[in-house]
């Protein structure tokens, strides 16, 4: 099991994902040019992750695994699968929710097509950045059920990094403690006592374009 580390009990709203992301640089700021790589999450996970790798002097990529839900609940995450087809499955949670083979392989060529659509948008300007024996930083802005971060983590666990970590905005509490047991390490800045929304904890929360996410991309490798 990881570790969990809380910076602030806090219900305090972030301007925005470039104020969220330079906020947890500070508390990441011990993996400063250290062979670290940041994985944001798309769309506004990258937003959060282009200030991290900026300021800690990282290497920066996207995450583009996605969760297979569980039948009935999209939101349960029974698996994730990765960019090169690769499948995770958390194989005594599949069977309690009843997903045989023929619903886990429709879901996996669903969520695969998914990713090719993103590999076509993304990758023409950012190849895959190799994460074994790396320090892996992985963001999003922000968990709720932490179904999409715990997919991302179980994919780059697969990877062999020296050692993951989990670096969250805000999260709920309950949430957050379940994904502990995916990383080494679970940072997270503000935790409030009741979480509805992402959204509600910043004041700019406006959707991020692919656009956006190719133009931080474009910046790291300048």
């Amino acid at each position: 099991m990881g570790k969990l580390r809380v910076v602030y009990y806090s219900d305090e709203s972030f301007e925005d994902r470039k104020e969220a992301g330079r906020l947890l640089a500070g508390a990441l700021n011990e993996f400063r040019a250290k062979d670290t790589v940041v994985l944001g999450i798309p769309r506004g996970g990258m937003v959060v992750a282009g200030e991290i790798a900026r300021l800690l002097a990282a290497k920066l990529d996207i995450a583009l695994s996605r969760k297979l839900g569980a039948p009935g609940n999209p939101e349960l995450a029974i698996g994730s699968i990765s960019e090169s087809g690769r499948l995770f499955l958390n194989d005594d949670l599949a069977f309690r929710v009843g997903a045989d083979k023929k619903y886990i392989e429709a879901e996996k060529a669903r969520q695969l097509a998914e990713i090719k659509g993103r590999i076509r948008r993304f990758r023409g300007v950012k190849e895959k950045v190799p994460l074994k024996g790396k320090t892996v930083i992985l963001t999003d802005d922000g968990v709720a059920t932490g179904a999409t971060m715990q997919a991302a983590l179980w994919d780059a666990r697969q990877d062999n990094p020296e050692r993951l970590i989990a670096a969250i905005p805000v999260g709920a509490k309950e949430s957050l403690e379940a994904l502990v047991e995916c990383a080494d390490e679970l940072i997270a800045l503000r935790v409030p006592e009741y979480l509805g929304a992402i959204g509600q904890f910043y004041l700019n929360f406006e959707q991020t374009s692919d656009e956006e996410v190719l133009e931080i991309l474009r910046e790291k490798d300048i």
